[in-house]
Order: C-alpha cells, then sequence, then structure tokens
C-alpha cells in the first residue's frame, strides 16, 4: 500500500510504526508481568504465561502488519507444513541481520510456541525491550572469560547454573527456545578472522544447545533448523526499513534431537557436547551447501512464491 512512496520517506514511517507498536504492547506485558512477580506459584505461571504469550504473539502480529504495509517482500518459505504450536522446539539459524529477527517471528509465528531467543546478560538494559525480553523470560546469559575466572574462580559455572535455570522455566508451557548459534551477525571480516571453513557461516558455537539440552532435553519434540537467504545480498535493518529487501527465502527442517545416554556420572555433560558439536558441525556444512545454492546468479532474480502472511 505504502510500497511505491520514496525509501526515506518510507523507513520513516516504517520506523513510526514500529515504535508505536511497541510503546503500545510492551506497557500490557509489564502489567501482566507483575502479577507474575507479586505472585510467583506455578499454579499463577500456568494461568499468566499463556496470558503474556498471547499478547507477544499479537506485538508480532503488529510488526507484520507494518511489514506487508511498507515492504514490498516475496516470501519463499520452505518445510512449514510438519509445524505445531503444541510442542516444544529447540530452534538454531544462521545470523547476518537483524532483519533475521523479524524474518524468523513473522514466519514463525502462531506456527510454533512463541520463539525465546539467548540474550546476553547486558541486553536487559536496553530500554523499553529490555523490559519485554524479562517479562517474556527470554534467558539471559552470562559469559565470564578466561581471564576473568582466573582472578574469580568461584564464578566458575554460575553462568550454565543461570541459563539452565532461565531454560526450566520453560518446562511448563510449550516453548521454542531459539539460538543463533554463531552467536554473531555474518560479516566477511568475522568470517575471515575465525578461518571459517564455510563460505556464508562463521563457526558454530555448541555451547547455547547444550545448555538448553542439559535443562530440557526431553522437553523437545524436534530442533528446527532454518535456513534464511537474502538473494539480494546481505542486508542491514536500515535496507529494510527502506524497503530494498526485496526476497527472502526461508527453508525448515524439523530434526531429532541430538542425543546421548544421560547418567549423574560428571562426564555425561562433556559427552552431550561432544554429540552436539559433531551435529552441528554437519548440518553447518549441508546449511552452507544450501546456502551456496541459493545464492548463485540465477536465484537473484525476484520470483512469486508462497506467502508466509
Amino acid at each position: 500500500m505504502l510500497h511505491n512512496l520514496p525509501a526515506l520517506v518510507k523507513a520513516a514511517v516504517a520506523i513510526c510504526l514500529l515504535t508505536l507498536n511497541t510503546l503500545f504492547w510492551v506497557p500490557v506485558l509489564l502489567l501482566v508481568a507483575l502479577i507474575k512477580l507479586l505472585m510467583p506459584w506455578q499454579s499463577m505461571r500456568l494461568l499468566v504465561d499463556p496470558l503474556l504469550i498471547r499478547i507477544a504473539e499479537r506485538w508480532i502480529s503488529g510488526n507484520s502488519g507494518w511489514m506487508r504495509l511498507t515492504q514490498r517482500l516475496d516470501w519463499d518459505v520452505q518445510g512449514l507444513e510438519a509445524l505445531r504450536r503444541q510442542d516444544w522446539y529447540l530452534v538454531i539459524s544462521n545470523h547476518q541481520s537483524w532483519v533475521d529477527i523479524f524474518v524468523l517471528q513473522h514466519v514463525l509465528n502462531r506456527r510454533i510456541p512463541m520463539l525465546k531467543f539467548f540474550l546476553k546478560k547486558e541486553l536487559i538494559w536496553v530500554p523499553v525491550m529490555g523490559l519485554a525480553w524479562w517479562a517474556l523470560d527470554f534467558p539471559f546469559m552470562r559469559r565470564y572469560t578466561s581471564a576473568y575466572l582466573a582472578k574469580h574462580p568461584e564464578a566458575r559455572g554460575k553462568d550454565i547454573a543461570a541459563t539452565r535455570a532461565a531454560c526450566e522455566k520453560f518446562a511448563l508451557v510449550p516453548t521454542s527456545v531459539m539460538n543463533f548459534v554463531e552467536g554473531t551477525r555474518l560479516t566477511e571480516r568475522k568470517r575471515r578472522h575465525q578461518a571459517s571453513p564455510y563460505r556464508h557461516l562463521l563457526r558454530p558455537k555448541v555451547g547455547g544447545i547444550t545448555l538448553a539440552l542439559q535443562a530440557m532435553g526431553e522437553r523437545f519434540s524436534a530442533v528446527i533448523d532454518v535456513t534464511i537467504a537474502y538473494p539480494q545480498g546481505q542486508p542491514s535493518f536500515w535496507d529494510f526499513l527502506q524497503g530494498r529487501v526485496r526476497q527472502v527465502i526461508v527453508q525448515l527442517q524439523v530434526l531429532p534431537v541430538p542425543q546421548v545416554q544421560q547418567s549423574q556420572e560428571p562426564d555425561s555433560a562433556q559427552a552431550l557436547r561432544q554429540v552436539c558439536e559433531a551435529w552441528l558441525n554437519h548440518r553447518w556444512q549441508l546449511k552452507d551447501q544450501a546456502l551456496e545454492s541459493l545464492l548463485k546468479p540465477k536465484n537473484r532474480d525476484v520470483k512469486p512464491g508462497p506467502s508466509a502472511s
């Protein structure tokens, strides 16, 4: 409807709609979350958590609305037919841009339980959004450097315990735990610095999914492996707001959960990590091959595809 506006005007409209949508729904979220904070009983969580999710789903639908209004996006989405809202999922994806988050939320909203992203602990201080992430029980991860642990050995293991506690909150209500396993957005400089063996990906990090499986592996019905491709080139969020992203390809694969024989032995966590590392490296090889095919010049022309709306 507003597709033909000049790029800067389109971006201004998109920013205004994004801001208004956020400022409308976040106070509602916080009001309901306050009830959970004041009455932290399991019976209350079973009542309040689904309500928080419904509020967040409407917030995401509002974002999808302004995207449809201001963006002329051609969606090519494959793999939605196997998804269920009643299951628990561990979701992994490649990560190129902040646009990825809006893409994932748009494609998966109300098709699976709402995505809960692993976040750095410092992000809780982001204005408005930090409170929203807290209200929705997003798992905040704190990573200690080797130098810090050498000076403060008492902190060893606290990051694991905190992440495990955050994930355990998801055992009551169907949840999708989302992890960008590369740990950061792809850039060519980062790829070269890592000496990544992949052409279109950074090296995957296994820590996040190992923690999630340790905390609630028996709950997960499956792993959803998402591959996101932008045939016209890796976009910035500013490109997206201006309507310069014309085609988005999203491929989803529903896979069995990596498993290892669990026990109380001290080395069981390490065994799980080794299984996850081998599994994840294999998935990344396949994903890199898929991206190589999707990003070939013949795929750069915008072609009609099924809508994700």
